[in-house]
């Protein structure tokens, strides 16, 4: 896909991943400055409870005292990536490549549409079937099947209908 220009004003797309279960979330942002992301991290925590770390880059947004403080108050251990040790991000890395290849797909040439379609590419993203784990990432979290509304034209190997 072509530079994330800009899609109804936004022109981030901020990810994090669980390392344990792969869930994605995301959400595009307009910037990318340490007021949006303790927004969004506090969302997670609300909805997923406080995880023991977190791992980021060294960028602005997640290095500054804005952020220490969330950190803190919540009791998460913030932990920094070295450009020495890319499997350290690993994660992230394939699950943007797999959300990247998710809207080249579905948004074509129209990035106006990416702020549209980001949620429609995390449902896509969470409920394929994983081989490594043996379901899906949905079914991994949640302990039951998404309702989808297609039936699969081939079945995988070890899943049953």
């Amino acid at each position: 896909m072509r530079l994330f220009l800009s899609s109804r004003g936004n022109k981030y797309i901020l990810v994090a991943v669980d390392y344990l279960s792969k869930w994605v979330e995301a959400k595009t942002l307009l910037t990318n400055d340490a007021r949006v992301v303790c927004k969004f991290l506090k969302s997670l925590f609300a909805r997923f409870g406080t995880p023991c770390a977190i791992i980021s880059d060294h960028g602005m947004h997640f290095c500054n005292d804005q952020f220490a403080k969330v950190m803190l108050k919540h009791g998460v251990t913030h932990r920094l990536a070295t450009g020495y040790h890319p499997q350290t991000s690993g994660q992230v890395e394939v699950s943007n490549r797999g959300l990247k290849r998710i809207l080249e797909r579905t948004v074509g040439e129209n990035c106006a549409s990416v702020s549209d379609r980001l949620d429609d590419a995390l449902w896509a993203f969470r409920t394929a079937f994983k081989t490594p784990i043996g379901c899906t990432i949905y079914k991994l979290v949640y302990g039951k099947a998404c309702h989808l509304s297609i039936k699969p034209e081939h079945k995988a190997y070890g899943l049953a209908y």
